[in-house]
C-alpha cells in the first residue's frame, strides 16, 4: 500500500516545479511586453512564423518526454528547453495584447486553476477517479488542433477565434482536472518532470486560450 507522506511529498515536488515554471514565464512574459521592438515583430510574417516553430518544438519535446522523462538530466534539460518555449509563445501573446487584458486573462485563469485544483483533491478524496477522459480529452484535442489549423490557413476571423478560443478554454480545464488526477493517483514518483510539464502546459494555454476570448 502507498505511503501518503511519499504522495504529498511527490505531489508538493511536481508543484514546486510548475511555480518555478510559472514565474520564469511570467519574467518573460513582461520583458516581451515592454519591449518595443518585440510588439513590431510579433506583428509580422515572420513573428507569426516563428510562435508556429516553437510551438512545434514544444510539441516535438512532449514525445521525447516519453522517453527521456525519467532519466536524469536529460529530463531537466527538456523541461527548461519546453519551459523557454511556451514562455516565449506566451510573451509573444502578450506583446500583442493590453495591458488590461493580460492581466483580466491572468487573473482568470490563476481562479480556475486554483478552483479546478481543489476540486480534484476534494472529489479524490471521496473516490473519484477522471481517468476516464483520456480518451474523450485526445479526441477533442485533434479536432481542436485541426480548427487551428484551418485558422492559421484560412483566416477565419475574429468570430472563429473567440469560438476556437472558448472551446480551448473548455478542453484544456478538463485537461487541468484529468492531470491532476494523474497527480494524485497515477503518476509515479520518478515521472515528477512529466507530471510537471502536464499541468504547466495545462495552465498556459488556459491562459492563452483566456486571452484569445478578447478577440483581439
Amino acid at each position: 500500500m502507498e505511503d501518503p507522506q511519499m504522495r504529498w511529498a511527490f505531489i508538493r515536488k511536481v508543484y514546486s516545479i510548475v511555480c518555478t515554471q510559472l514565474f520564469f514565464t511570467a519574467v518573460i512574459a513582461t520583458v516581451m511586453f515592454f519591449t518595443p521592438a518585440v510588439k513590431h515583430y510579433m506583428r509580422t510574417i515572420l513573428g507569426r512564423v516563428t510562435v508556429i516553430v516553437l510551438l512545434v518544438i514544444a510539441f516535438i519535446l512532449i514525445f521525447l518526454m516519453g522517453r527521456y522523462g525519467k532519466k536524469h538530466p536529460w529530463n531537466y534539460l527538456l523541461m527548461g528547453v519546453f519551459t523557454l518555449c511556451l514562455a516565449c509563445v506566451v510573451g509573444a501573446a502578450c506583446a500583442l495584447r493590453a495591458g488590461e487584458t493580460i492581466l483580466i486573462a491572468a487573473g482568470l485563469t490563476v481562479l480556475i486553476t486554483v478552483s479546478l485544483t481543489l476540486y480534484t483533491f476534494w472529489a479524490a478524496s471521496r473516490g473519484k477517479d477522471f481517468s476516464f477522459l483520456g480518451p474523450f480529452l485526445f479526441c477533442a484535442s485533434i479536432v481542436l488542433f485541426m480548427f487551428i489549423l484551418m485558422q492559421f490557413i484560412l483566416d477565419l476571423g475574429r468570430e472563429a477565434r473567440v469560438v476556437y478560443s472558448c472551446l480551448a478554454a473548455l478542453l484544456f480545464s478538463a485537461y487541468l482536472v484529468y492531470d491532476t488526477n494523474n497527480l494524485i493517483r497515477n503518476f509515479t514518483y520518478d515521472e515528477y518532470v512529466i507530471a510537471a510539464i502536464c499541468l504547466f502546459g495545462d495552465i498556459v494555454n488556459l491562459f492563452l486560450a483566456l486571452l484569445g476570448i478578447s478577440g483581439e
